[in-house]
């Protein structure tokens, strides 16, 4: 039995032939950023040089594998640096020879334009492959990715697209009524330094994604937990640069107080037994504290440069993602547009996103969107007042890298 994994361990670590982690606590690899696709992949290559040393032959061009090292790395959001960005880059480059039968498919399902790039493997395939495994068979993302006809491909695929748009109705549902506890448990103070909401209306499916959204929109780590009729619950947490999620998890479960858990530093999930939620959340409170104080006190959004509207051109967009992959660790070049009026607002989407047009004071003008904006102080500013002079960068500079990965972007 070989088991291949990139989590955070504790010490017990399971009774198997051989177990592959970098973030075991005994490696020294230095190779703890892998996704568990990079580190299955790290395994192939060391297995190909033992067998051809061996003498072997016939043995599979693992290279041409790199498209699904790209996805996973890409949508697992670990950081953009050493092999994870050679992967990126090379991955990319099979991805768009159309190989493989089931990201083609997918791309065309989700309506991709122009050759793949990271936003369009993390924000459009990424999500319809984890669709099925939400909502549906999780089955399904394998059977897509393995397939060799493509017509059975396209077929998958649209049921994946299918299940990610129910899977988006499900989730702003749910993100709407925890932002709603989360909002009158933080009141009209700091409130607490971790939110743990746990709700019996939640599919288990999107714990994740509500988990990801309130982190976000209330800035310091969030746990949301599906509870099952009998009390148990099932729950995933999304943390912020700084705080290690993980290890606080394994701690709780190594003292008792939570049945089961396990993760990394940016994301962690979670099995609760009846009466473990209220300890669990003054757990986390006590031992991240101090942690969540201080990242929060850096989450200034930082700015690269400043921008017009008409020197935001297609050549600059290149030149830029020359400088690509981006991704956690190197990330999308952020730029200001001082001086520029949000003209033309108007909510487009299903997640509440506000489209405006940027102009400068030379007539130029710049389409942008705002992801997720309405009804927050972004939306608000462009949306309720439409004539006023932008005194922010309102994320708008993520647009000119073609990158989404921010609430914002132009």
């Amino acid at each position: 039995m070989l088991v291949i994994d990139h989590h955070l361990s504790d010490h017990e670590l399971p009774n198997a032939n051989a177990l592959v982690n970098p973030n075991r606590p005994d490696d020294i690899s230095g190779s703890g950023y892998l996704c568990a696709a990079g580190v299955t992949f790290m395994v192939l290559v060391a297995v190909n040089r033992a067998l051809r040393q061996r003498g072997d032959t016939g043995l599979p061009d693992l290279l041409k594998l790199l498209d699904l090292v790209a996805l996973a790395t890409v949508c697992d959001v670990v950081p953009s640096v050493g092999l994870n960005r050679a992967f990126v880059v090379r991955g990319l480059e099979v991805a768009r020879r159309g190989d493989n039968k089931g990201i083609a498919a997918l791309a065309l399902a989700a309506r991709v334009s122009g050759p793949l790039n990271p936003y369009h493997l993390g924000f459009l395939i990424g999500p319809r492959i984890n669709a099925g495994g939400r909502i549906g068979n999780a089955a399904m993302g394998t059977e897509l990715l393995t397939v060799d006809d493509e017509h059975h491909a396209s077929a998958i695929a649209a049921r994946l697209d299918e299940l990610n748009s129910e899977r988006q109705r499900i989730e702003i549902e749910a993100v709407e009524e925890a932002a709603a506890v989360a909002e009158m448990e933080i009141g009209s103070g700091e409130g607490p330094p971790v939110l743990v909401l746990a709700s019996a209306n939640w599919h288990p499916g999107v714990v994740g994604l509500i988990a990801a959204r309130l982190r976000e929109r209330f800035e310091r780590p969030t746990f949301a937990i599906a509870l099952q009729p009998d009390g148990t619950g099932t729950g995933s947490g999304r943390s912020m640069p700084g705080v290690d999620l993980g290890r606080a998890v394994i701690e709780a479960v190594e003292t008792g107080l939570i049945a089961k858990g396990g993760g990394h530093a940016m994301a962690a999930g979670v099995t609760i037994k009846p009466g473990q939620l209220g300890p669990f959340r003054s757990f986390l409170a006590r031992a991240l504290s101090v942690d969540v104080t201080a990242a929060r006190a850096m989450t200034a959004l930082k700015i690269d440069a400043a921008l017009t509207a008409r020197g935001a051109t297609v050549d600059l967009i290149h030149d830029i993602e020359r400088a690509g992959p981006y991704g956690s660790g190197n990330p999308t070049p952020v730029f200001a547009f001082p001086a520029h009026r949000a003209k033309f607002p108007r909510v487009v989407g299903k997640g509440g996103h506000v489209s405006f047009t940027l102009t400068s004071g030379d007539g130029a003008r710049l389409k942008a969107i705002a992801f997720r904006a309405a009804n927050t102080p972004i939306g608000d500013a462009t949306a309720l007042k439409p004539t006023r002079h932008s005194t922010s960068p309102a994320g708008c500079p993520s647009i000119i890298t073609g990158a989404a990965n921010r609430s914002s972007s132009a």
